[in-house]
């Protein structure tokens, strides 16, 4: 028996000496300098404690060391569970209590604040990472051998566990298989036709599955190549674009690009592909983007349980404000929310999915995973859709008000509860609103308690400590009463009909 996804993904290297990843001083990782890399940090994990089946907690900025660290942990037949970095001490300490890690990596600025955090959740050790690859966990791989016995796993086993949101409660731990993240790595490298002379641009996030799974995986099964960015810079991309073939971002990614006049189809001539996801892009911008390069950008639909479930196609039309098709493997249907039973095209429904990709159930909540699937194993996404007459996928909308704000999610509910929980505050609706740069802006729209003076300044300060940034309110509204049907559930498509056209 083998190691499912590490020893699959390594059968893909070409030759060792081949680039893995370019940084950004065009300093080198080879294949054969990553897979001994992954040796040196999986005995460091060994010998920090992690036995097999433990998840290991990470917090940390980019660096092509979080990637050793996510495949060592592979390796060693432990269970990845990356952390946004813009999680705050409060969030975190939801997260290390709920997963319950052997070990939490952390920024080495941060170590003070969090180690006690880390403590209270009986965490066993806590070791750093910063983005320049250094800390204390650095330390201890160093002084390990490059001859780590890789831990055997099956496919059906746990390679990692991500926190996606919900409309209500706290987040859900979605446990990923070996088999989900392998397979969907080799079916997007066939339908995107990456092969071993490709270039990817990585400028996303790696606490996240596009950045983390569906850009890296893809990378390493096709033994392709990336260059490696800390962050996306319009102009940094731009000039990288004459030795690239290959970008994956999120709206705002072409968005700010359009802002750049330096996006001509000149530069960007020797792509062959830009791929955006992780939240709708604009038809608007599609369409702005081909006139611009001559290029069509590439939309597929994915979601934190399931990575990818379908694509635009490679060759074909890519249509504007369409997912594109299921992709192989994948089966996909709208049904009636209520009865499950199928729709017809065009007409619009919940979108259910099936496939290899689909995750194994959510940590520790049972009876929240069993609601979720349908008895002959669908997985229902929470997202409304239609099927098109030529078989195009269409996202129309999520049935749980769920927030996409530059890729990431943001469940209004837990937003409304710091609001709420704020002086002067007597309730509060939490909404998306379009926001061409950010696909949705959050919204808060609130009701003092009589005679409270509390002002906007008073909310952003409030939120501060409490939020990540990027679940902060962009737009902060004061309205004298919340519009409620019968039952007296607060109605936001209301609130959005009424402050899309202001905002």
């Amino acid at each position: 028996m083998a190691n499912h996804l590490f020893d699959s993904l390594r059968a893909c290297t070409i030759a060792d000496d081949r680039t893995f990843l370019e940084r950004t001083d065009g300093s080198v990782l080879t294949y054969g300098g990553l897979w001994e890399a992954t040796a040196r940090w999986a005995g460091a994990l060994r010998a920090l404690g992690v036995a097999t089946g433990d998840r290991v907690a990470v917090q940390v900025e980019k660096s092509p060391e979080v990637l050793v660290l996510y495949l060592a942990c592979i390796r060693a037949g432990a269970i990845f569970l990356p952390l946004n970095t813009a999680y705050t001490a409060a969030e975190v300490s939801y997260f290390l209590g709920d997963a319950e890690p052997s070990l939490f990596v952390c920024d080495p600025a941060k170590r003070d604040a969090l180690a006690p955090i880390a403590a209270a959740a009986k965490v066993a050790r806590v070791e750093t990472l910063d983005e320049h690859g250094c800390g204390t966990l650095a330390e201890v791989a160093a002084r390990q051998e490059p001859n780590f016995p890789t831990v055997e796993r099956e496919p059906d086993d746990l390679a990692a566990i991500l926190y996606t949101s919900g409309t209500t409660g706290r987040s859900k731990g979605a446990m990923l298989s070996h088999d989900n993240l392998l397979s969907n790595a080799l079916t997007l490298k066939d339908y995107w036709r990456f092969t071993p002379a490709d270039v990817l641009i990585h400028a996303l996030p790696v606490f996240h599955t596009h950045g983390l799974f569906v850009a890296t995986n893809t990378i390493l099964a096709a033994g392709a190549t990336m260059i490696f960015l800390p962050k996306f810079d319009p102009a940094q991309v731009l000039a990288l674009a004459g030795r690239a073939t290959a970008l994956m971002g999120v709206p705002t990614f072409y968005t700010r690009l359009l802002g750049n006049p330096g996006l001509i189809r000149e530069a960007v001539a020797g792509m062959r592909l830009f791929i955006s996801g992780s939240a709708p892009l604009l038809a608007e911008t599609h369409r702005e983007f081909s006139a611009r390069t001559g290029k069509a950008i590439l939309e597929r639909y994915g979601m934190t349980e399931t990575n990818m479930n379908t694509s635009n196609p490679y060759d074909g039309d890519r249509v504007p404000g369409t997912v594109g098709f299921p992709l192989p493997g994948v089966s996909l249907r709208v049904v009636d929310p209520e009865t499950g039973r199928e729709l017809a095209a065009e007409d619009v429904g919940m979108i259910e999915v099936k496939g290899p990709n689909v995750f194994k159930g959510y940590w520790r909540m049972p009876e929240k995973t069993n609601a979720e699937f349908r008895p002959d194993g669908f997985f229902i996404t929470g997202d409304l859709g239609k099927i098109d007459g030529r078989g195009y996928v269409h996202i129309v909308g999520r049935g749980k008000d769920l927030i996409i704000s530059g890729g990431l999610n943001i469940y209004p509910k837990e937003v409304e509860t710091e609001i709420d929980g704020l002086p002067g505050v007597e309730e509060s609706a939490v909404i998306g609103v379009p926001d061409a740069d950010f696909g949705e802006a959050v919204t808060a729209v609130i009701v003092r308690k009589p005679g409270a003076e509390v002002s906007e300044d008073d909310v952003r300060a409030g939120l501060r400590e409490r939020l990540a940034r990027f679940k902060q309110p962009k737009y902060v509204i004061f309205v004298p009463e919340l519009p409620r049907n019968t039952m007296g559930k607060v109605q936001k498509n209301v609130l959005r009909d009424q402050f899309t056209p202001r905002l």
